[in-house]
């Protein structure tokens, strides 16, 4: 049986109305996908573009000069934090921002930048210079108990070294002089080979018992 033309036509327009429209709004839908993820992947490159420049105008404030610019380097470091938080370069800036603040001997200052760091950071080698430099202000504040608290549990191999010798210099001014030698022996073990161990073994020879020490005959 022949379909007239109307026939036709009522089919094409039921089809449309089942299959035509959805079909439509899927495509729109799936296109408007594609410029969100477009303007969202330009934004973030033009964002990581912008904070690297910060980031460089940042360091050249901090390293370039003998004394630091510490009106443009907090400048630029807050800049980063508040409208970058969210990239390395902000991670980057409090660290930056704690080094200025320790050589303006303003601890308090310092501490704060670098527990933000040990807190959020999700760079594993940001937060564990953060921990051992929050660590030596500690120590210079005359709390070598919190200290060495921030330096339990485990770390990288690549910090055991220097982990453990910061662990044996607090042990030593609490006077836990067996404990610090064990840490010291630690961090000769985990020294890379090309990095000389004459610095701890001084520190280890000046905790040597005198029966320890070889007797001149």
């Amino acid at each position: 049986m022949s379909i007239s033309e109307d026939e036709q036509l009522e089919q094409l327009k039921d089809w449309w109305q089942r299959s035509g429209k959805p079909l439509l709004a899927g495509c729109l839908l799936a296109l408007i996908g594609v410029l969100v993820w477009q303007y969202w992947q330009h934004r973030t490159l033009v964002q990581t573009q912008n904070a690297s420049i910060l980031y460089q105008q940042l360091m050249n404030a901090t390293l370039g000069a003998e004394t630091p610019d510490k009106a443009e380097v907090a400048r630029l470091g807050n800049l980063l934090k508040n409208d970058y938080a969210n990239s390395q370069y902000a991670q980057y800036a409090r660290l930056f921002l704690a080094k200025v603040a320790v050589d303006a001997k303003r601890l308090d200052e310092a501490a704060t930048e670098l527990r933000v760091l040990v807190e959020t950071a999700k760079d594993t080698t940001v937060k564990e210079i953060a921990r051992e430099r929050l660590a030596r202000i500690w120590i210079a504040q005359n709390e070598p108990q919190r200290a060495l608290d921030m330096l339990s549990g485990t770390t990288d191999p690549v910090f055991a070294a220097t982990r453990e010798e910061l662990r044996g210099d607090i042990l030593v001014q609490l006077g836990r002089v067996e404990e610090a030698k064990q840490a010291y022996l630690k961090a000769q073990a985990a020294l890379p080979a090309e990095v000389s161990p004459v610095l701890l073994q001084m520190k280890l020879n000046d905790l040597a018992k005198p029966e320890d020490t070889p007797s001149n005959a």
